[in-house]
């Protein structure tokens, strides 16, 4: 099927007192991908998580789940997906196992389809599955909420922010599962503060940013996009004053023989750079670059939709 996973066309949300969430959002989730949304603090993206999951009301525009509208055909829809939330919220006197039984009981799932067992080890919780939910870490605490949003097998799941203040290792076995559920065709909508999980775990990323959409691209388009590189170069004496040249966009002396040099590559290349130097009677001893990343677009995105808006 060549329909998207997730169709939202021209979403919106006004809260009481006037406060705009969303305003006009819409996008096309491809079945089959990790797809990253993206976006600062306050900028919609739990809303819009909301909104798919039923929470709250939209205040305009139309959003189908696996071909569901969410207010035609909301049972349908809220089947089709699994959303993992930001808080961790649970009963305290349930153990893993209760927890996933109950759950799944909700979804109407019979008993002989359910897999409890399956997800837990998939979690790595099997020898908590009989432990009080209370007496569990807060990274368990958080795979447990995975496993729950997986019950009924939907054919998308959603994290939000699911790694904020998880360890390293705990990060690593959660993307690990991720991408195993997407290789077995569940589509994945991840949203996070990380850019650099964004960048390695996302097929194609939109950024939303007080409540629009500024973009909506492949992972590797959009990492394209950087057009500022950094370069460090170490000379062969001291720099009493930092020399300046307009293939410069930015220049500063980090060490006494350290300059940090920031270029545009749509522009200029390195050689040109290094030759700018050369000309102020610098010799060049080692230069080093750091390739723009994910964190360089998105910055330069959103200051440039604050500068507009």
């Amino acid at each position: 099927m060549t329909e998207a996973a997730i169709a939202i066309v021209d979403l919106q949300k006004t809260y009481q007192g006037g406060k705009r969430a969303l305003d006009g959002v819409s996008i096309d989730v491809p079945r089959g991908q990790i797809f990253g949304l993206l976006g600062p603090n306050g900028a919609g993206k739990s809303t819009l998580i909301n909104i798919l999951a039923g929470l709250v009301n939209k205040s305009g525009g139309t959003a189908t789940i696996w071909g569901f509208d969410i207010e035609k055909h909301p049972r349908n829809a809220k089947a089709s997906i699994g959303i993992v939330p930001q808080e961790i919220v649970f009963d305290p006197f349930f153990t893993p196992a209760e927890t996933l039984e109950i759950q799944a009981g909700l979804y109407g799932v019979p008993k002989e389809r359910r897999q409890t067992a399956e997800l837990l080890r998939a979690m790595h919780l099997e020898d908590k599955a009989n432990a009080y939910a209370r007496t569990l870490s807060g990274g368990m605490k958080r795979r447990l909420l995975v496993a729950k949003a997986m019950v009924h097998s939907p054919p998308i799941l959603i994290l939000d922010e699911p790694t904020a203040g998880v360890d390293i290792e705990l990060r690593q076995q959660l993307w690990t599962y991720v991408r195993e559920l997407n290789r077995r065709g569940v589509t994945i909508v991840l949203t996070t503060h990380y850019l650099e999980e964004a960048e390695k775990l996302c097929d194609r990323i939109a950024i939303i940013n007080h409540g629009r959409l500024i973009a909506n691209e492949t992972t590797r388009t959009l990492v394209g996009m950087a057009q500022e590189k950094a370069v460090e170069v170490v000379v062969d004496r001291d720099v009493t004053h930092v020399p300046e040249a307009s293939c410069f966009e930015k220049i500063e002396l980090k060490a006494e023989r350290t300059l940090a040099i920031t270029y545009r590559k749509d522009k200029v290349n390195a050689g040109e750079v290094l030759a700018a130097l050369q000309r102020e009677g610098l010799g060049i001893v080692d230069v080093s670059t750091r390739e723009a990343d994910l964190e360089d677009v998105f910055l330069n995105l959103t200051r440039a939709a604050n500068a507009n808006g």
